[in-house]
């Protein structure tokens, strides 16, 4: 067995004084007696001392890799535009720029600059959305799922909630609408079957503890065939009837008419708004296009019924994604622009042929990059929105397929897939019929894959 030097002289070595000055005594001491460790039992079937080189190298290899953060960009080459591991939707340049302002000074997050006083955080924003949707008033979560909560757990705590059995979603991270119910203190009433529910098993299930009826957005999945459903504007009706509100869980939501960008329609906030409903929770960071929040809009009351509930202290929003929320959605004040403003509208709306196009660009660098025993083709492809927006509806798209020149083992995908993660900016795509697959949807140009790969 190799005996080791001392500690101390290996923190004597010149490169480990300079790992020193850079990251500290007490992070180094630590990887060179870890980097010991790792050359001991390299080197265990052999004699003589350590290399103190050798320990250095993989000391400072250690120190390095503890410096690459654990959170960082990649390229989106999936095929899913809104991808929820991938973190959703790409922030719009106004949006970044507004909340590194609000990251470097103090901030008027709860000051009234008119007055000198207190102010309200919901402020920033609340004018915004009730403009874009006509609703009065409005205030903002962590996430969609904690508009909801919130809304329950302040609207319908202690008592009923009405909703139809097929409307029992289940989102990502298998978070379940009733365990979320069950969360705020609300009891869940299912009404109707699986695949059909009609409007008198609502009106049959209002009762004196009933507190809401409740629409739920079938955002990540589709019921088809022999199905009938209760819409919010005959929901509305049968709620005002009864006394009692209605909330329209709209999922990602959004507040512009997709199809005027060429995509599958999806009721807006608005429309929601319009159908009657009273109260309406929905995403601001899948097809809205902007950071991680959820939103309550609706009556004035039972908004500042929300707001008031201890919960909402909890699920606020900082200063940060409030002053990237505000710019995003001042950008809906110019809809027609939204295509080129939008990140997330305009991968969504990318002809097929500029991505076609793009990958015949960088087809030669990618088949250099993998090698001869590597065939690397342009192919058309179908692109998903992604974060349960409009699940069955996909655009078409073109990108890459890397296929092994001769008959290899299915791990060898598996290990092309990881040589791309491996790069020093992750490149992510997918593995599908035999190949792994480039979706370049998300790729506006060359110049990001072309640097990495080389």
């Amino acid at each position: 067995m190799p005996r080791p030097p001392s500690v101390d002289a290996v923190l004597r070595d010149a490169a480990v004084q300079v790992a020193i000055a850079r990251f500290g005594r007490q992070a180094a001491t630590a990887a060179v007696r870890r980097a010991m460790e790792e050359v001991r039992e390299a080197l265990k079937d052999g004699g003589g001392v350590l290399p103190v080189g050798a320990i250095a190298a993989r000391a400072l290899a250690l120190l390095e890799r503890a410096q690459v953060p654990s959170l960082r960009p990649v390229l989106n080459l999936t095929g899913t535009v809104l991808h929820t591991n991938l973190g959703r939707a790409l922030l719009a340049e106004p949006a970044i720029a507004a909340a590194t302002a609000a990251m470097g000074a103090a901030a008027t997050l709860e000051y009234d600059v008119a007055t000198g006083g207190r102010g309200e955080r919901d402020d920033h924003v609340r004018g915004l959305l009730c403009e874009l949707t006509g609703a009065e008033d409005a205030l903002a979560v962590n996430n969609n799922a904690a508009a909801v909560l919130l809304a329950l757990a302040a609207l319908a705590g202690g008592r009923q909630s009405v909703v139809s059995r097929g409307e029992l979603i289940e989102i990502g991270g298998a978070f379940r609408m009733p365990a979320i119910m069950a969360a705020a203190g609300t009891e869940l009433v299912e009404v109707g079957t699986t695949n059909r529910t009609h409007a008198r098993d609502y009106q049959d299930a209002i009762g004196p503890r009933t507190a809401l009826l409740m629409k739920v957005h079938t955002s990540n999945y589709r019921i088809e065939g022999f199905t009938a459903e209760v819409s919010t504007r005959a929901l509305a009706g049968i709620g005002r009837a009864a006394g009692v509100p209605v909330l329209d869980d709209l999922g990602s939501g959004t507040l512009v008419d997709l199809t005027r960008f060429g995509l599958p329609a999806e009721r807006t906030a608005a429309d929601a708004v319009k159908d009657g409903a009273d109260i309406i929770t929905f995403s601001g960071d899948k097809l809205l296009g902007g950071p991680q929040a959820g939103f309550i809009i609706g009556r004035r009351d039972l908004v500042r019924a929300c707001a008031r509930h201890p919960m909402k202290r909890a699920l606020r929003l900082d200063k940060i994604r409030l002053a990237a929320l505000e710019a995003t959605l001042k950008l809906y004040r110019h809809p027609d622009r939204l295509g080129t403003t939008l990140p997330t509208l305009r991968l969504l709306s990318r002809p097929t042929d500029a991505i076609r196009a793009l990958a015949e660009a960088v087809q030669p660098a990618v088949a250099a990059w993998a090698g001869a025993d590597w065939i690397v083709e342009v192919v058309m492809c179908r692109s998903q929105i992604g974060s349960g927006a409009l699940p069955v509806e996909t655009l078409a798209s073109a990108g890459l397929a890397l296929r092994p020149a001769a008959k290899a083992p299915g791990s060898a995908l598996d290990a092309m897939a990881a040589r791309l993660r491996g790069l020093a900016v992750p490149v992510i795509g997918s593995i599908h019929d035999g190949a792994v697959r480039l979706d370049l949807r998300c790729l506006e140009a060359a110049e990001p894959l072309l640097a990495v790969l080389a």
